[in-house]
């Protein structure tokens, strides 16, 4: 056990610069875009002010031009390299340059006052974007190589108990550059041999532990700064948010359990109404080209609307593009999108995959049914079906259904019933107006992402029918 103590000393002295140079990084990429900023805002976009900036003004722009990236990057994510997928980085680093480009043009126009001179202004703006892209690929590559050298993945001991380990392991699989799962064992194990396990490995991960075993474990792993990754209880997710209340010299913690604030459903409410309707104005070209392709495709009609809950078990229609063939239920009975399903048609395969098909729920938002952000929005039946295997499945309907949410924006259209519904908990116990802006910001990202919008695969749908996917 000594030498084991040994071993985790000595990697935590190593692991403490991880953060520190994930830092630097990404601010030595910040940097160098604002030298490229700062190039083309000297040799062109300040020659075409009406009144050129003198040193002060420039540095002014400079710095806005710092600061609004800087949010675009965190709003997408694009600042965490070293820590999500170099695919995900780069994804989320070409959309914030995007949109910050934009806005530069844009305000470059207003202030100059020179629309005639868009075309060369947007030149400038477009190799300027095409110079931050590539600075940001090939960074951010050659990083992630040297990273992963200095910092090979961590290896990990799984402990389960009742549940098979086998679907968090596949998903951790998917981040090999992070974590190697050398050994997964049960909890009957013994907790003395565990203990002497965990000491051998740089991290362990309590999959679906009882609660008075895991919380033995979880003291040990603090006792000896071990890392420990838990799969959280819907208790574990409540308590997490709960309030401290230092009335007493014992401590207690408050769980509310009323779901929004009326401050915050009166913030949510107004930010719905304003972003809806400016939405639906930007949005309606494109949803005319859909509906225009919908109804050429197949002659059936453009709008399909559907049965869900909302908050407090109410009630109402659903609308979206149609993008399966007419009567796709002939029986009535809800049946889940699958993996290749033959009732998507050509036009609807594009619109599911870009998301327009969603666009019509925009009308859903503005008459209160739904907010821009929250739990997507179950049909009766397929509620019904759930909260017989997950009772707990209607907590989610302490606030209203959503356009996006957490479980949308971070879990995919396959994920689980019970891990969706872990997410949109972590939403309502979390919530805040910050959080809904970011995972307005992150829906963008994702919509450029294929996993989250794959359909089930067959065994997900015979697991759904059977009712035994969680218990």
């Amino acid at each position: 056990m000594m030498n084991g103590i040994k071993y985790m000393n000595q990697r935590k002295n190593f692991e403490q610069y991880k953060r520190i140079l994930r830092f630097l990084a990404a601010m030595f990429l910040v940097a160098a875009q604002t030298v490229v900023f700062a190039f083309c805002w000297y040799s062109y976009f300040n020659q075409e002010l009406r009144k050129p900036y003198e040193n002060k003004g420039n540095l002014l722009m400079i710095a806005v031009y710092v600061v609004l990236l800087l949010v675009f990057l965190a709003a997408f994510g694009g600042l965490k390299i070293g820590y999500m997928k170099k695919g995900n980085i780069i994804l989320s680093q070409i959309l914030s340059i995007v949109a910050m480009h934009v806005i530069v043009l844009t305000l470059i126009l207003l202030i100059s006052g020179k629309l005639y001179r868009l075309t060369r202004l947007a030149t400038v703006t477009f190799a300027m974007t095409l110079a931050d892209i590539v600075l940001a690929v090939v960074f951010i590559h050659i990083f992630h190589v040297l990273y992963y050298r200095l910092f090979p993945p961590r290896k990990m001991l799984l402990v389960y108990q009742d549940r098979p380990p086998e679907p968090l392991m596949q998903k951790m699989y998917a981040r090999r550059d992070k974590y190697n799962i050398c050994e997964h064992v049960n909890i009957e194990l013994g907790m003395d041999k565990i203990r002497e396990l965990i000491l051998k490995y740089d991290g362990v991960i309590l999959c679906d532990i009882h609660a008075r075993k895991r919380n033995n474990l979880l003291k040990f792993c603090y006792q000896y700064g071990i890392r420990a990754y838990t799969t959280p209880k819907i208790s574990d997710i409540i308590l997490k948010s709960a309030e401290i209340l230092p009335l007493f010299d014992t401590p207690l913690f408050l769980s509310r359990n009323q779901g929004l604030s009326f401050e915050q459903k009166l913030i949510k409410r107004v930010m719905d109404v304003v972003i809806s309707a400016v939405l639906l104005v930007i949005a309606s070209p494109f949803m005319l080209l859909t509906a225009i392709a919908v109804k050429a495709c197949d002659g059936g009609p453009v709008i399909f609307s559907q049965e869900r809950v909302t908050v407090d078990g109410r009630r109402f229609r659903v609308y979206k593009f149609r993008s399966m063939i007419v009567n796709a239920e002939k029986d009535g009975v809800a049946v889940l999108a699958s993996q290749h399903d033959s009732r998507i048609t050509p036009v609807g395969k594009v619109i599911r995959a870009t998301r327009l098909d969603e666009l019509p729920q925009l009308y859903n938002i503005l008459r209160g049914d739904m907010s821009l952000v929250g739990p997507r929005p179950e049909r009766p039946e397929i509620m019904k079906k759930y909260e017989e295997s997950i009772p707990e499945f209607s907590y989610r309907l302490k606030v209203k259904a959503g356009l996006t949410g957490y479980a949308q924006v971070y879990g995919k259209y396959n994920t689980t019933a019970y891990d969706k519904l872990k997410m949109d908990l972590m939403y309502i116990e979390n919530y805040s107006l910050l959080m809904d802006l970011k995972l307005l910001f992150m829906t963008v990202k994702v919509m450029f992402m294929k996993e989250s919008t794959e359909g089930l695969s067959k065994e997900q749908l015979d697991e759904l029918i059977s009712k035994e996917h969680v218990k």
